[in-house]
């Protein structure tokens, strides 16, 4: 997989590391698009991309199923679901993609969620920004294996 940041963005991966359990997620990328700590008027864009060990979710055997806890996290943090979990191509490969919004005092944070069960991990993808456009902007970046390049998509109505 790789990710090709933009330009400028700040990456905080160590900084958002889970205390050290092997039981527990990892962080592979955690960028941003100004420091978290750094106030701005519009959403700080970001983008994360953690793996969990599916052992972690007893019962759970496909990323369709994940997203049943990861959906249960978003509603917590205040995301109400706009698309449920569908299939999404990524170079090629099928993932299962969920899109979330969060109403702020201005502006609506936008968020969609990739997820795929790679070798007895969850890997999700994440990437939060005030526009829906620059959300597929920023998952137009991703690359799995040695698939296409990934156009901007757009999510299916409900």
């Amino acid at each position: 997989m790789s990710y090709k940041i933009p330009v400028s963005w700040v990456d905080r991966t160590q900084d958002v590391q889970p205390a050290s359990d092997a039981g527990k997620g990892l962080v592979l990328l955690a960028i941003f698009e100004r420091p978290p700590e750094a106030s701005g008027e519009t959403v700080n864009s970001a983008v994360v991309i953690a793996a969990e060990p599916a052992a972690s979710y007893p019962g759970l055997k496909s990323a369709a199923e994940y997203f049943g806890p990861f959906t249960e996290l978003a509603t917590g943090k205040g995301f109400k679901v706009v698309n449920p979990p569908y299939e999404f191509a990524v170079s090629g490969k099928s993932l299962v993609r969920s899109d979330f919004s969060k109403a702020l005092e201005q502006q609506t944070m936008q968020q969609a969620s990739l997820a795929e069960m790679e070798k007895g991990y969850f890997v999700s993808f994440t990437f939060i920004s005030g526009s829906h456009d620059e959300v597929e902007e920023l998952a137009a970046r991703l690359s799995l294996g040695s698939g296409p390049p990934n156009p901007p998509s757009k999510p299916r109505s409900r």
